[in-house]
């Protein structure tokens, strides 16, 4: 008898992960056996917790902080995106080997296709706000586009070393030389945690942005921030975070439990609600 496919999130803390809701809801619309739960690792017990997935019944899971990294080594296989990023979001097995993949570049992707379609027709030039983990991702994903990507951080140096993590390097920019960019800009993203519910404001006037220009912010609590409301005030497709959320989960769910599940309106308002409630 084959066993119930078995799936998780690890973090710590962990108790704020919707990726419970999400693949729940795709369980139950999509009438399929299976279970994902949260499980709270400290750094010092992943290795084991990821030697003993088979043992534990585990098919593949989900990493997100502060473990991202951290099991790089503990696989036997990384895919192209995680080895470039730098970071596994999702594991999974094939055959007896334990594969680290990261699905954020794909996530953010095809959220700007289905919320913003037609965005890179004729987009050249990205702009990235910041230099962090999701920075790294994004990074890749629009330089498999084929755009060319400005870096924009506070801290330069963080920049130039993100920036030589590619074969095809960004170019990095002052956070002062961001308003002199934004005329040139056809795509706008903010990947820092700026603007998000209990952190400092981003603080940006897209008065001088490009006609046209779609502008995209990672945060997805608040749904609305500020570079959002300016976005939609100047006529700019907007695209928030959450659709990132949803589209990154798609790889994982099909690996573990056979079905690629779609990111519908209703999956968007179960995500709502609970954002809502919090």
């Amino acid at each position: 008898m084959t066993a119930t496919p078995r799936a998780f999130v690890i973090g710590q803390p962990i108790t704020h992960s919707r990726s419970p809701l999400l693949h729940g809801h795709w369980l139950e619309t999509l009438g399929l056996p299976g279970s994902y739960e949260r499980v709270e690792v400290a750094p010092e017990r992943l290795a084991e917790f990821v030697s003993g997935l088979r043992q534990a019944g585990f098919v593949g899971g989900n990493v997100t902080v502060p473990h991202k990294t951290g099991v790089l080594a503990l696989v036997d296989e990384l895919d192209d995106a995680a080895r470039t990023i730098g970071a596994v979001n999702t594991l999974w097995f094939e055959g007896d080997r334990l594969w680290g993949g990261n699905t954020d570049a794909i996530g953010f992707l095809s959220a700007l296709d289905q919320e913003a379609p037609g965005w890179d027709e004729e987009a050249r030039v990205a702009t990235v706000i910041g230099a962090g983990g999701a920075a790294r991702a994004i990074v890749y994903g629009l330089l498999q586009r084929g755009l060319d990507v400005w870096l924009v951080n506070r801290s330069r140096g963080t920049a130039e070393a993100l920036s030589q993590s590619f074969a095809r390097l960004p170019s990095v920019h002052d956070l002062d030389a961001l308003p002199g960019l934004l005329s040139d800009t056809d795509l706008l993203v903010n990947t820092t945690a700026l603007g998000m519910t209990g952190k400092p404001p981003l603080v940006l006037d897209l008065a001088g942005l490009k006609p046209g220009s779609t502008v995209c912010d990672i945060v997805y609590a608040p749904l609305e921030t500020d570079l959002l409301r300016q976005a939609r005030a100047g006529c700019h497709p907007a695209v928030g975070g959450l659709g990132m959320l949803m589209h990154q989960a798609v790889p994982g769910f099909a690996r573990w439990f056979g079905r690629v599940p779609e990111v519908t309106p209703a999956l968007r308002a179960t995500l709502e609600a609970d954002l809502a409630r919090r």
